[in-house]
């Protein structure tokens, strides 16, 4: 199987799970009592929060009140520039989403359904491999070197793909630097200026890793003042329609050369039916028992 494959699936996955952030449920509390007004103008678009965790309280009943969305991503991570677009129904750990994402110039259609990834192998991969198979899976218990490197990941990403895992993020470790009101595509939008402090819930950007690489991340950012910058355009629903975040900041905390890690979301058709379904059990192959036989 061809590196760039697995870059253009870990790496679109990566920068979902990103821009959404990884972690375990936040702390947000609800909305206090006319901590939000009613603009006027009749655009129906309340004034901006002023307190991260009301922000991301109100957010989040919209999301789970909504459950879908479509989604396109574009940013870069690992030195490559990455692009999606998908789907996802969102249900905790029992969420499921289908994305075409293009990295290192190669284009690869991903399915998540009850917590596998497949991922689509293109004809020539499929001679290389030795199978007729038209989907390769991933195993989040699998034995071998691959699916130790990214079956617990990418399995753990169906959940983090909720964008109110960000929200969560943001009650446990933001602040609002500064708010203001817009428009966005044509939608009257409230825009948030957030800052989220590493130090405050190191466990809220590691917590999707294996236990080795989290506790070695940990120690490596223990004792540093990282930021991350992030930007949400919420509409008048409280709902998320763009989502932006820089992890540079991070990734130059653990060595990693000065890069781009600047991730955007978009969201659209909040509510829509999304209808996700595993391959057909014939046209799947197992990836860690396919790089066995391959001898790889």
């Amino acid at each position: 199987m061809r590196k760039t494959t697995l870059v253009a699936a870990s790496a679109a996955v990566l920068a979902l799970t990103l821009t959404a952030c990884s972690g375990n449920s936040g702390t947000a509390q609800p909305a206090a009592a006319g901590s939000q007004t009613q603009a006027e103008g009749g655009s129906g678009l309340a004034s901006p929060f002023t307190d991260a965790i009301q922000l991301a309280s109100a957010s989040k009943q919209g999301t789970e009140k909504s459950k879908s969305a479509k989604f396109t991503m574009e940013g870069a991570a690992a030195g490559q520039t990455i692009s999606a677009t998908g789907a996802m129904a969102m249900d905790g750990a029992n969420t499921k989403f289908s994305m075409t994402s293009t990295a290192a110039g190669e284009t690869t259609e991903m399915r998540m359904v009850d917590k596998v990834m497949y991922i689509k192998l293109p004809a020539d991969q499929q001679k290389q491999m030795g199978t007729d198979k038209t989907w390769a899976k991933i195993s989040a218990d699998g034995d071998d070197p691959i699916s130790q490197a990214l079956g617990s990941s990418l399995s753990q990403s169906a959940e983090q793909s909720d964008p109110s895992k960000m929200l969560d993020q943001i009650s446990k470790t933001g602040r609002i630097i500064s708010s203001d009101q817009t428009e966005l595509n044509g939608e009257k939008v409230n825009h948030y200026k957030v800052e989220l402090d590493v130090a405050k819930a190191v466990d809220q950007f590691t917590g999707s890793l294996p236990a080795a690489s989290r506790d070695k991340l940990t120690e490596m950012l223990k004792g540093k003042d990282v930021k991350i910058p992030a930007e949400l355009w919420l509409n008048k629903d409280n709902l998320p329609v763009q989502v932006t975040m820089d992890q540079g900041p991070m990734m130059q905390a653990l060595g990693a050369p000065a890069g781009d890690a600047k991730f955007t979301m978009k969201y659209s058709d909040w509510g829509t039916t999304v209808d996700v379904t595993a391959p057909p059990a014939d046209q799947v192959v197992d990836l860690g028992e396919l790089m066995k036989k391959a001898g790889r």
